[in-house]
């Protein structure tokens, strides 16, 4: 090994990821009346490039969860994995018992948080939703933790350019009593925002959704879009300095 892999890898000789290469943009997810919604765009970009279009970032995770992940997608994969690990784990206690939302959420958090302490963060934001019946009945669960660990728990979750585009909407829109149908109609439409005013995005989008019943990934599918507004056509209009 030369001295540049030696400080790039470390003396080991293993890699490490220093920037993000293919990467997935934004997880959109809030709670409904009966579960958790949960949906993403199905494109991936290597660097600016939009080269990939049918990235599937939305998973199941057990019995009970779903998770979302925006970054880079190696990255996703290998939580992917540790997560099978996780899960298989706990079935071979065969107890009765399983992991719920609440449950794997945290093991992500401490996950997340352990990486970052080692300086070989995993360059993701991970959105876990899940049902799971309680004391109180059946309990809703929707958290998030970033690359760095930071975690919270809330009502609707929007990661990478929905946190700034699509949580506006929500919290403007969403309700607790919202069937799955009304649910669906709030996800497109902050999908439909994020495909006009994120370049990384594109009309090809899946959607998920988990109850008590279990979950469920739909296929991939395109949304109704209109490119005739003012804006669009004629973008630099008033814009000094513009060609």
């Amino acid at each position: 090994m030369d001295a540049t892999a030696a400080a790039a890898g470390g003396g080991d000789g293993t890699q490490r990821t220093l920037n993000p290469y293919v990467t997935g943009n934004s997880v959109i997810a809030m709670k409904y009346k009966d579960g958790v919604i949960m949906a993403c765009d199905t494109g991936a970009s290597y660097g600016s490039t939009l080269r990939y279009k049918s990235v599937e970032r939305i998973k199941a995770v057990g019995k009970h969860s779903l998770i979302g992940g925006s970054g880079e997608f190696s990255d996703f994969q290998e939580i992917l994995r540790y997560l099978d690990e996780l899960t298989l784990n706990d079935h071979m206690w065969d107890d009765g018992n399983s992991l719920g939302p609440k449950e794997i959420h945290a093991y992500l958090t401490r996950v997340m948080y352990n990486r970052r302490n080692k300086f070989d963060p995993l360059w993701n934001s991970l959105v876990l939703g899940g049902v799971k019946k309680g004391p109180k009945g059946d309990e809703k669960y929707l958290g998030m933790v970033n690359m760095i660990g930071t975690h919270f728990e809330e009502n609707h979750i929007a990661t990478g350019f929905g946190n700034h585009m699509a949580i506006p909407i929500l919290r403007g829109e969403w309700r607790e009593d919202m069937t799955f149908e009304e649910a669906v109609k709030l996800i497109e439409k902050c999908l439909l925002v994020l495909l006009y005013r994120d370049r990384s995005s594109i009309n090809k989008f899946q959607i998920a959704k988990i109850t008590t019943e279990g979950s469920t990934i739909y296929p991939p599918y395109a949304l109704k879009t209109n490119w005739g507004f003012a804006a669009f056509e004629n973008p630099s209009k008033g814009a000094v300095g513009t060609w």
